[in-house]
């Protein structure tokens, strides 16, 4: 009997280990990633000058993503580990910062590394969601709220 619980037990912790285990993340496949199709064209092509113009500038890599879904995650959980699965910003600086826009799940936050938090602390991070791109979204322009978002 002993022995078939702990066959039970391990069976069990497996299965919960499958449930927990780390979610699909989209491709890193430019500076600005659309899951949720929110931007046209000429806005993602706006955003992409914009960001490779500021590492250029910086070193500093900041990456732009809207996601149809966060596959039952909180945003905070789901966006550190996007930031280290993509490995944004120069390796050993964690110089990088990533947008991240979940419309469905009404969920936005701006994720920065810890080679950035003395410019960009989370302070600063609420600021522009709370008074640049919130507004925006509230007009339901999502467009705007992310290209003011990013150049703030």
């Amino acid at each position: 009997m002993r022995a078939l619980k702990a066959a039970l037990l391990l069976v069990l912790l497996a299965a919960s280990g499958w449930l927990w285990a780390a979610p699909q993340f989209p491709a890193l496949s430019a500076r600005v990633v659309d899951q949720a199709g929110l931007l046209d064209g000429a806005t993602r092509s706006q955003l992409e000058q914009m960001l490779k113009a500021h590492e250029q500038a910086t070193g500093e890599q900041v990456v732009v993503v809207t996601l149809a879904s966060l596959h039952g995650q909180a945003i905070e959980d789901y966006g550190y580990q996007l930031g280290r699965h993509w490995g944004i910003g120069q390796q050993g600086k964690d110089n990088g910062a990533l947008l991240i826009v979940a419309p469905q799940e009404r969920k936005l936050r701006i994720e920065v590394g810890y080679g950035l938090e003395g410019r960009l602390t989370d302070a600063q991070a609420s600021v522009i969601i709370n008074s640049v791109i919130t507004p925006a979204f509230r007009r339901g322009d999502f467009s705007q709220g992310i290209v003011l978002g990013t150049a703030a």
